[in-house]
């Protein structure tokens, strides 16, 4: 039979359409959105220089470096604080956490970000997104007083995230159980657990008495309380047996509620906070990452990191949302090497610079406590390169909102500054002025100028009490210093020359600046 060919072409082009549409209408049906999903990833204690594409030798991690690869990789980007608390708390509120004195909390602590306050998943919230914080939590539970057999509230729950599968703090603190949602998983009413971090408590060895048991000595007396699992921890904990974790099944745990939460979650838009463990104390990698560097625990650690890190970027990729997916990795602070333990990663660091050229650590004022490795990830938006803008996770709850487009109200995340050009594009400048916190000190950026203020309280020569501990042969630096400091990062990126004394008109603007940034109370 003889077709007439415009006929045929009519017939091809309705069958083009019919085909055009039903394949959007199912990719509609995998999760097509005009917001993109938000992951961030927040390593814990991971230095600039821990990772291959920020120069790393002795370990490979080839899933972060994807991300670099199809991304952006920023070179002067900071977390709020040289430690864990302060910019968590910061990074969820778009606030210095110095407004609100965070500090570094004990494992029983209450949650010191209020109800009350507008908090990153809150504002996404309004935006449609369904939220989920898997990992470290480390901003306290509770009001003070936590009944840990019964629901435990205050919480994640309560200021913007929807699912919470947690470590109440951290690996070496108790409790050393998950908490999912606002209770504690597995736990037995038959044998209740109870936490002190005052007196001992239950029949539970110590690493004092029984360092024997452990499967890592502690190097202090912070770290030698109960021990759970061949870990001495800090705080006693007196019962809970049946709910106790093993530090070595983190890997898959956190991976498999990551990616469960992806699978439920992807026809709408969500975000997911995945808050590591890895690379703090106690470094406990799954004995499949074991000697997988010559770098020992902290090492094998880095590699089982990178291992997460790829399992639910994959897992992204398989249900055919990834292009519409925001991923930020980055760090909560800088890299410190011994820290509680001994775990040989000194010994066995070599040629390794965990915090690449820069001063200092975790903990220091100098540009290694913020200084972090961070990568934007978008393959909708982001067009890969490398930038050099000064960037701070304090501006993601600001920069979020512009893209999500919800207003921010004259209260809510008023040290957070939108910076959405610079995230998605290598060239654009980001900010001018930059507030680094540490334990003792407040530092400044002023682009390339480097001030360090330190605090009344290590002025009059009171110090911490957390003992230095050496790095590649080398003290940390700690925040609490002798003196004012200035430093030109542009002819001294490695703070070796304090200027403070030849420039004192800038050390005193500077100081200035940091009073009236702490005086703002609106956006």
């Amino acid at each position: 039979m003889n077709i007439p060919i415009k006929s045929m072409c009519i017939n091809v082009l309705i069958a083009t359409i019919a085909l055009s549409t039903n394949f959007a209408l199912a990719k509609d049906d995998i999760s097509v959105q005009t917001k993109p999903n938000i992951v961030i990833f927040y390593v814990d204690d991971l230095g600039y220089g821990d990772i291959s594409s920020y120069g790393a030798t002795s370990v490979n991690t080839p899933n972060i470096d994807e991300l670099a690869k199809n991304g952006i990789r920023f070179t002067d980007a900071h977390s709020s604080s040289s430690t864990c608390t302060p910019s968590r708390y910061s990074l969820l509120t778009g606030e210095h956490a110095i407004r609100n004195k965070a500090q570094i909390l004990k494992g029983d602590a209450p949650l010191i970000i209020s109800v009350e306050k507008p908090t990153l998943p809150k504002m996404l919230s309004k935006a449609g997104y369904t939220n989920a914080v898997i990992g470290k939590w480390h901003l306290g539970l509770g009001d003070g007083n936590v009944d840990w057999n019964n629901k435990v509230s205050p919480g994640p729950l309560e200021i913007g995230f929807d699912y919470s599968f947690l470590l109440p703090a951290t690996g070496d603190r108790t409790p050393t159980v998950y908490l999912e949602n606002h209770h504690v998983l597995n736990l037995s009413k038959e044998d209740p657990l109870s936490v002190s971090y005052i007196k001992k408590i239950g029949e539970r060895p110590t690493g004092e008495n029984y360092p024997a048991l452990l499967k890592q000595q502690t190097s202090d007396t912070i770290h030698n309380k109960s021990i759970i699992n061949g870990v001495s921890r800090m705080g006693w904990m007196k019962g809970g047996k049946s709910a106790e974790w093993k530090d070595e099944d983190f890997y898959s745990v956190f991976t498999n509620k990551a990616n469960q939460f992806i699978e439920k979650n992807k026809k709408s838009p969500f975000f997911l906070f995945f808050s590591f463990h890895d690379i703090h104390v106690p470094r406990l990698p799954n004995k499949m990452f074991q000697g997988k560097t010559d770098m020992g625990p902290r090492g094998d650690a880095i590699v089982q990191m990178d291992w997460i890190t790829g399992q639910i970027v994959n897992k992204l990729k398989s249900v055919g949302i990834l292009d519409n997916t925001l991923v930020i990795f980055t760090s909560d602070n800088g890299a410190v090497v011994h820290d509680g333990y001994y775990d040989d990663s000194i010994r066995l660091l070599g040629d390794h610079k965990p915090n690449g050229i820069y001063r200092g650590s975790k903990y220091s004022a100098y540009e290694a406590g913020t200084r972090v490795p961070t990568i934007i990830h978008y393959p909708n938006a982001v067009k890969p390169g490398v930038s050099d803008a000064l960037m701070s996770q304090i501006d993601i709850y600001a920069s979020l909102a512009k893209l999500v487009k919800v207003d921010l109200a004259k209260d809510e995340a008023i040290d957070s500054e939108n910076h959405l050009a610079a995230f998605f594009d290598a060239s654009k400048s980001a900010r001018r002025l930059l507030i680094e916190e540490s334990p003792g000190a407040l530092s400044l950026r002023e682009n390339n100028w480097k001030y360090i203020q330190i605090s009344k309280r290590a002025k009059k020569g009171k110090k911490s009490k957390r003992k230095m501990r050496p790095v590649n042969g080398n003290n940390v630096e700690r925040g609490y210093l002798a003196e004012v400091q200035l430093f030109n990062l542009e002819t001294d990126v490695e703070e070796t020359m304090n200027l403070a004394k030849q420039d004192p008109k800038r050390s005193i603007k500077m100081k200035k600046i940091i009073q009236q940034i702490l005086n703002k109370t609106e956006r």
